[in-house]
């Protein structure tokens, strides 16, 4: 393993470690906050219980997260030392803000989890929400900054030199928009329907249903609303890409020719020699109107690139069919969720309907982490687009494979922390009728 493809490797592994844990620590303050808003309007002690429940899932996620994030900090200066040189003075505005953020969100979370009995209780609510919406900043701004790498600007690039570096238009970059919103709503479907699905499978088993149907309802509220407007996003993600990105939607669609009334491309292998895709499903001039709204126009392809500028088509293609497949299962399961609330049908006590959500826990995750692999190895070989390649910011260190295995060892260990506690966390709640009584002042 040389060290470019190790360092690459590792920064992999640590992103898709992290992204799973910061989408849940993003989403869960809102579930909690729901149910807790609900306690103070119904006196509903289940409610009450829910929202105890579910503020140890957040502290869990809100301190891996933590130390995953902090980690990823450290990686950037191991690993891509030239870039943080040029990148750092630009785009660090972000990271200071969403560094405020984590400061606030952590603060706040102190408030609520030792809050119960010692606040008014509807401040003690708000210091929920204040988790919620901090930590949502916080994955913004971080996104905001990796949107600078697929979309440089606040800077003048001179002979190998950044000047006249200006820190607000590099934040607000072109992208950072489009890949918020579609990041936000990602982290919404993906935590709304793992924590239905867990709580779809508890209610098989017949215990503690009132807890379960309650959570169930306020996780999958969120995430179906989510997944529904997902494709919106995805949509305006797409023409931006189209015009701002051109090689990487070529690679999406495995697009190898440039051509007017472009064909989308469902499913399919591509062949990266040969330059077509074999047995895809093809809807004429269907990525012409995707890309630029008009089924006749201009779509351009890979022919338009260097060779060695091209992303890697096969990876990005499988990703990104991968992404949109299982995000168009999900948006069908908030369908058949919103029919069955218009036609006030009692499917939560179907066990077909209980499996369907339980069967698609894992789904929203593994679209997240396809999609994430369209942004990052869509932008090779550049990390900064069209300005850095990747092989020119890598560390001159030697022995980055090791560094590789150690980081997979930390990452495996803490996932296997995580897991230990959540099963732990999932079987308290699920053995117990309420997990508290209610001597809450807030009662």
């Amino acid at each position: 393993m040389d060290d470019l493809f190790a360092a690459r490797s590792q920064m992999a592994l640590s992103l898709g470690f992290h992204i799973i844990f910061a989408c849940i620590g993003m989403v869960m303050p809102f579930f909690m906050a729901t149910s807790h808003y609900k306690y103070l309007k119904t006196k509903d002690t289940v409610y009450m219980d829910l929202t105890k429940a579910w503020s140890k899932g957040v502290a869990i996620f809100f301190a891996t997260g933590a130390v995953s994030g902090t980690m990823l900090s450290f990686e950037l200066g191991l690993l891509w030392p030239e870039f943080m040189l040029h990148a750092g003075p630009i785009f660090g505005m972000p990271f200071s803000l969403e560094g405020t953020a984590f400061f606030i969100e952590a603060i706040a979370l102190g408030f609520f989890l030792y809050g119960w009995g010692r606040f008014n209780p509807w401040f003690h609510w708000f210091t929920g929400v204040i988790v919620g919406l901090s930590g949502l900043a916080s994955g913004i701004l971080v996104v905001a900054a990796n949107g600078w790498m697929n979309s440089p600007s606040g800077f003048d690039y001179v002979n190998g030199e950044f000047l006249n570096i200006d820190p607000i238009a590099a934040m607000f970059n072109e992208a950072w928009f489009t890949q918020a919103l579609h990041m936000t709503l990602a982290a919404f479907v993906a935590t709304g329907f793992a924590v239905a699905g867990i709580h779809a499978y508890l209610l098989m088993k017949g215990e503690n249903k009132a807890f379960h149907q309650k959570a169930f309802t306020i996780a999958l509220i969120f995430g179906a609303v989510a997944a529904v407007l997902q494709p919106i996003s995805g949509d305006i993600s797409a023409k931006d890409i189209a015009v701002r990105q051109p090689a990487k939607l070529a690679a999406m669609e495995a697009h190898y020719h440039t051509e007017e009334a472009a064909d989308l491309i469902i499913g399919g292998i591509p062949d990266e020699e040969a330059k077509e895709v074999n047995y895809a499903i093809k809807i004429p001039g269907a990525l012409s109107f995707l890309a630029h709204g008009d089924f006749d126009a201009e779509v351009i392809g890979l022919d338009q690139f260097p060779e060695e500028h091209h992303p890697p088509v096969t990876v990005t293609h499988f990703a990104f069919q991968i992404m949109v497949g299982l995000g168009m299962i999900l948006v069908g399961l908030s369908l058949l969720y919103f029919f069955s609330l218009w036609k006030k049908k009692n499917w939560l006590a179907q066990p077909w309907f209980l499996w369907l959500f339980a069967l698609a826990t894992p789904l929203g995750f593994i679209a997240v982490e396809a999609g994430w692999t369209v942004t990052e190895v869509g932008r090779q070989p550049w990390i900064i687009y069209e300005i850095m390649l990747t092989k020119d910011a890598v560390t001159p260190m030697p022995g980055i494979s090791y560094s590789f295995y150690i980081f997979t060892a930390i990452y495996l260990s803490l996932t296997a922390i995580v897991g230990f506690l959540l099963v732990r966390q999932i079987k308290a709640v699920s053995q117990k009728p309420t997990l508290t009584p209610s001597t809450s002042s807030d009662s």
